[in-house]
């Protein structure tokens, strides 16, 4: 039998029949910080409803960081409705962070050994999704020559220019960034990495190159903040969008190809568990994978699907050349974990800029 308490077990569904019946019974399922030009999510979600219109997908706050996905389960402990978020998609160091204040539930899908053991919780509370590397995204019509890598960026000829994509205590892209900037200067990933980092953009916002405006395609294109370090899926995944007003260029810094994982993880008080882990199933099944993948992203499972030939050859064309990816640097959880709290503590001392 499928349990369907909210707290319930640990092991794979025994049939995804049963599992979709008890979620079509419970009829929704609630999303949270899933911007649909992110990671291809709005392919992926729009492919769930279709093999599932049975179940309504309420989306919360498509803009929110990590920080913002936590603290929405917390302050939805007791809420049913569809406030209460039933799953998150959070940066790796905050897998670990909800599981010890008890805020996920352990669910293992039933591809769960093709996802690599050392970006998954063994208890199956928390598992990696995809990941891409940090990148600079720049609007060409306002950038004439393209800044190369973190230092090139304090140059005066990037004055008002440089935005990250949200604030640094919460957003986990922006508090990597950090961290890639901070690895640029030879700090080593973790405590250091974020000193560098933090030392870095207090230059570079003493210099007024620095924007604080949560970066997105509209203010790459607009000008508020024509050069932004994200993620390359979004990058690239913006720079499509744009398609050509304005051209876009996307660089990955030479001096630091840093990857960030981010996981899945179902909350501990979910109004629709049986919804989540359906979800779950979608999110790591082949269909799902590939969805992601279309929107640049490298899925946990790429290099399984690609042993077993799965991966369309025009899919792999479209992604950026593969030494970008060979040469990529993944910090570990806890590396991930004392540079984001040396960033998140320090940010407003140091830096002193807030992110809008």
């Amino acid at each position: 039998m499928l349990a369907t308490s909210a707290l319930s077990h640990t092991a794979r569904a025994e049939s995804l029949d049963e599992l979709a019946a008890a979620a079509k019974k419970e009829g929704e399922l609630t999303v949270i910080a899933l911007p649909h030009d992110w990671c291809g999510y709005g392919a992926v979600i729009a492919g769930f409803k279709a093999k599932y219109p049975e179940i309504k997908v309420n989306e919360l706050n498509p803009d929110a960081g990590s920080g913002d996905e936590i603290e929405a389960i917390k302050a939805n402990k007791g809420n049913m409705g569809p406030q209460a978020p039933d799953v998150i998609d959070v940066g790796l160091a905050f897998g670990p962070q909800a599981k010890a204040e008890g805020l996920i539930q352990p669910y293992k899908v039933s591809t769960w050994d093709e996802i690599p053991a050392d970006v998954k919780d063994a208890e199956g509370y928390w598992y990696a999704d995809y990941y891409g590397v940090m990148a600079f995204g720049i609007n060409k019509d306002l950038v004439k020559e393209s800044p190369k890598d973190w230092e090139d960026l304090l140059k005066a000829d990037y004055a008002n220019a440089v935005g990250l994509t949200g604030d640094p205590r919460t957003s986990n892209q922006a508090i990597l960034a950090i961290m890639s900037a901070g690895a640029a200067r030879g700090g080593a990933l973790g405590q250091e990495s974020a000193e560098k980092g933090l030392q870095f953009f207090k230059e570079l916002n003493e210099k007024g190159n620095f924007v604080p405006v949560s970066g997105k395609t509209a203010t790459i294109a607009q000008g508020q903040t024509p050069i932004v370090a994200a993620w390359d899926y979004n990058l690239l995944s913006w720079r499509d969008n744009l398609n050509g007003n304005p051209d876009m260029e996307v660089v990955i810094p030479a001096s630091s190809s840093l990857a960030g994982v981010y996981v899945q993880a179902i909350s501990a008080y979910a109004p629709h568990p049986n919804a989540a882990k359906l979800w779950m199933e979608y999110l790591y099944s082949d269909e799902g994978q590939l969805g992601w993948l279309k929107g640049y992203c490298h899925p946990a499972r790429f290099n399984a699907m690609s042993k077993a030939g799965k991966i369309p050859a025009d899919l792999l064309a479209k992604l950026p050349p593969a030494e970008f990816y060979e040469r990529a640097v993944f910090p570990t959880v806890e590396q991930q974990e004392a540079n984001k709290k040396i960033v998140a503590e320090n940010w407003d001392k140091v830096v002193g800029a807030e992110v809008k």
